[in-house]
């Protein structure tokens, strides 16, 4: 017997994702990925249970992309380091002791999935970012979006979930097709009425298969799903780990943006946009004991 929290896989897909049944509703079950962010509905009768030793042969194979990802923006990260002490010290005499702080920006990552929230919010603290984590409902966040920015004050804005293209619903150009996209359209050109500067407040916006052209013309930096594939649960954090860090004096490069994330150029993409991170001069220790009373 099939029921509420049980991980499955759906026959008629060649068993090709491992879903968490959200909810029954008669014979018809709504399923979340497990790690991807693709929201679905399928029939009792199309449904396998997932054994624990193919789960664990599935996340393996998950776990060794995400690492890969991660050591991609490890390497990514100590050449922007290395870019920004080189400039910070080419004013002064004694070059090798450069001596700054950098200022990275506020991130508000908006989720419509607690699990793969809590995960992004852990690799955003890996990575040394400062970021409020919320859990909304996709269909909550037009109407949402605004008071939780003007409360935080955020400079890098993630709106994303779970999305899904249902061929049933209409073809792939209209935004009517997909599950959740025009939530995410919605959303992001609220947010654009009132905060219209690309360069000030940088927005991601989508999920698995969610319509990537209509995300972007609403106002969207980045977005998902340029080939309407599914997108890893992580890679929003890579995209805005890379605007954080990259100086605001630079340009970000796309592709080195895409590079990182595990879905690839297929899954994301975006517009041309500067980096959010800020630097400073002198470094001094009353700075360290500043920022602690801010953290606590």
């Amino acid at each position: 017997m099939i029921s509420s929290g049980d991980l499955v896989t759906r026959k008629s897909y060649k068993h090709d994702i491992i879903f968490r049944v959200k909810t029954e509703t008669g014979q018809l079950l709504k399923l979340m990925g497990e790690h991807v962010r693709l929201e679905a509905d399928a029939p009792l009768d199309d449904l396998e249970k997932v054994t624990g030793a193919e789960y664990h042969r599935r996340k393996s194979e998950v776990d060794k992309k995400e690492a890969y990802s991660y050591r991609l923006f490890r390497q990514d990260y100590r050449l922007l380091k290395e870019k920004r002490e080189a400039e910070a010290g080419s004013g002064y005499t004694k070059a090798k002791e450069t001596n700054y702080f950098q200022i990275p920006p506020r991130i508000l990552h908006i989720d419509g999935d607690p699990l793969f929230l809590k995960k992004c919010i852990a690799l955003y603290e890996q990575l040394g970012l400062q970021v409020h984590g919320q859990y909304l409902h996709e269909k909550e966040m037009p109407n949402q979006v605004l008071p939780l920015i003007e409360k935080v004050h955020p400079e890098i804005v993630v709106l994303t979930g779970h999305d899904s293209y249902s061929k049933a619903k209409g073809t792939v150009r209209e935004l009517e097709s997909y599950r959740h996209s025009k939530y995410f359209v919605e959303a992001v050109r609220n947010i654009r009425r009132k905060y219209p500067n690309f360069d000030q407040l940088v927005l991601f916006a989508g999920a698995c298969q969610s319509h990537f052209e209509s995300i972007i013309r609403a106002g969207a930096n980045f977005a998902s799903s340029p080939a309407r594939v599914n997108i890893h649960a992580i890679d929003p954090v890579y995209v805005a780990a890379r605007v954080a860090y990259t100086s605001f004096m630079d340009h970000i490069n796309i592709w080195e943006v895409i590079r990182n994330t595990v879905s690839g150029e297929d899954g994301l993409g975006g517009i041309e946009t500067k980096g959010l991170l800020r630097i400073g001069m002198p470094y001094t220790e009353n700075q360290t004991e500043e920022e602690n009373k801010e953290e606590t």
